[in-house]
């Protein structure tokens, strides 16, 4: 399989290259500065996102989307790159993951609630869940395009262990056996790269959590 990682420089974004590169995929990094690009063992392309093109997608089955960004003046970003990405994979053959967040998570079976419009939600975290989520939606607009949405659980921990343990769930905020909501980092990557090849979910919002 091949998998282009848009983004890669970022926490998850290289840990999702690495884990690839260990499971013996054929994988890329796309990155905005050349000057990162000796900390990747493989394939690279320096490009920003804004100035890719089709042809550049092209050769992956499978393209990840890893962008985030939490500067306030930022935030439009979110949705910027998912309209420059979904309109150049538009009616093409290419699968979409992207990797979300939990804020936008819905609270309630009605899906009329999101976990960033609850009470508690962390306020800081707020502006970055609101772009989330209106990234999501646009990301539903577009029928021709095979992406796949990917929320993490609530508290997503960089520094977690690799367990193995991950349930998949849906649109719905889900606490595990335990009643929590958590996932590390390196449990995500690879539970994504297993969904990348599996090519469930299409045209869908899952989670994932640790059980």
């Amino acid at each position: 399989m091949k998998i282009g990682v848009i983004s890669a420089t970022g926490k998850l974004g290289k840990m999702i290259f690495d884990e690839a590169v260990k499971n013996g995929d054929d994988v890329t990094a796309i990155i905005r500065d050349s000057k990162k690009a000796e900390q990747f063992d493989g394939k690279v392309i320096v490009k920003d996102i804004f100035d890719l093109e089709y042809e550049d997608l092209a050769p992956f089955d499978v393209i990840v989307d890893a962008f985030g960004t939490h500067g306030p003046s930022a935030m439009h970003l979110h949705t910027e790159v998912i309209e420059k990405l979904a309109s150049i994979l538009e009616n093409k053959p290419n699968r979409l993951i992207v990797v979300g967040g939990a804020g936008s998570l819905y609270v309630d079976p009605e899906h009329r609630t999101q976990l960033f419009e609850t009470d508690g939600f962390p306020e800081a975290f707020k502006p970055m869940a609101m772009a989330q989520s209106k990234a999501l939606d646009l990301l539903r607009t577009y029928a021709s395009v095979n992406w796949t949405f990917i929320s993490p659980a609530a508290d997503f921990r960089y520094d977690g262990k690799k367990t193995g343990n991950v349930l998949v769930a849906g649109e719905e905020f889900t606490l595990n056996s335990k009643k929590e909501s958590q996932i590390s980092y390196i449990d995500y990557a690879v539970a994504l790269l297993e969904e990348a090849k599996a090519g469930r979910h299409l045209k869908e919002r899952i989670s994932f959590i640790e059980k």
